[in-house]
């Protein structure tokens, strides 16, 4: 449970059924007894943004706030596993890998990390670590089918919310003592707080003028799936400096390379059909520099995109004039490994 304190008979929508509403609306039930409950999405809950994520999660952030907040959600996530081992979230082992000084500085962004230690400079190294580079292990890390993950979060809430899947929020208008959503179905309905999590929607008609103002950006990006033999011995690889990774996908049966894409203000309702080839050129050229003889394996993968907020932390904040509306993401790129603070924070707000 994320927090306590609920106002008795207070109806809550949630706009955005991923990992971040699938979260919200778990905890609005733990902490918030008698609150009534609409979960709404354009799609599926778990589609999206969440569908397609890679799910690695470790306690890491470039921020104090960022770093509390990971380090919150793994303890999250490791109770959930423990009490439920038939979730998705599979354990794996983690290595951190930089070159020369900036492996201490990029060191001191994880939570708890081993000593920094040297790849054989003789010898075959391992997977993603470079003879002579320096390297670490993150503990207590792990990855997720992220958009099963969700979908099982309201498969278990059902019964106590009601959930809506294919219904747009067509327009939002706030009035005193209540917001006011109309639906794409021609429905209305009347809400004591709104939580929008929208994922990369952030510019969708309803709420784009709410939202405007907090100068959130859409980025694509693409992760890359690499047919290389994968073993349940088999550790994830992150490189700091490039923001990128390689990732076992052991319930898949193959390795994934996520690296840092730079085409920014793109529209998650008009996705290119899929990795181009600037895309491969570019992802090729970063794991060249750690892993040369598997830079011609990248051949298909995903495409998607996220939020990304000014400050490069994710944004949990009132917004409107009436203090109704939270708006919790731009999580960029990390909405898997925050979204329990996340919600921490939104139900805070709830209370407030």
């Amino acid at each position: 449970m994320l927090g306590d304190g609920a106002a008795m008979g207070e109806r809550v929508i949630v706009a955005g059924a991923g990992i971040i509403g699938s979260v919200i609306v778990k905890e609005i039930l733990a902490a918030r007894a008698g609150t009534e409950i609409i979960a709404i999405d354009r799609d599926l809950a778990g589609s999206g943004a969440s569908r397609r994520s890679a799910g690695l999660h470790f306690a890491a952030g470039r921020t104090e706030r960022t770093r509390a907040m990971a380090a919150m959600s793994e303890r999250y996530y490791q109770s959930l596993a423990a009490n439920d081992p038939s979730l998705p979230i599979y354990p794996v082992a983690l290595n951190a890998v930089a070159f020369g000084a900036a492996a201490e500085s990029a060191r001191c962004n994880f939570v708890n990390a081993g000593p920094i230690e040297t790849s054989p400079t003789c010898g075959k190294a391992s997977m993603g670590q470079p003879q002579g580079a320096s390297v670490w292990s993150v503990p207590a890390c792990h990855y997720s089918d992220v958009g099963t993950l969700a979908d099982r979060f309201f498969r278990d809430s059902r019964p106590a919310i009601s959930l809506l899947e294919g219904v747009a929020v067509a327009s939002i208008e706030e009035e005193e003592g209540a917001t006011i959503l109309r639906l794409s179905t021609g429905e209305t309905l009347r809400a004591d707080k709104l939580v929008l999590a929208p994922g990369p929607w952030v510019n969708a008609p309803a709420w784009r003028a709410l939202i405007a103002p907090l100068g959130i950006r859409v980025k694509k990006i693409v992760a890359f799936h690499l047919d290389a033999p994968v073993d349940e011995t088999d550790a994830a690889v992150l490189f700091p400096e490039e923001d990128a990774f390689l990732l076992p996908l052991q319930h898949r049966g193959h390795w994934l390379f996520s690296y840092t894409c730079l085409d920014w203000d793109v529209d998650p309702d008009a996705p290119p059909p899929g990795v181009n080839r600037q895309n491969l050129d570019e992802a090729q050229a970063v794991l060249r520099r750690y892993a040369p003889d598997l830079a011609g394996r990248l051949r298909s993968g995903r495409v998607f995109c996220d939020a990304y907020s000014p400050s490069r932390g994710p944004i949990v904040a009132k917004i409107g004039a009436s203090g109704r509306i939270i708006l919790a993401g731009a999580a960029n790129g990390s909405g898997y490994r925050l979204a329990p603070a996340i919600a921490a924070e939104t139900l805070r707000l709830l209370d407030n």
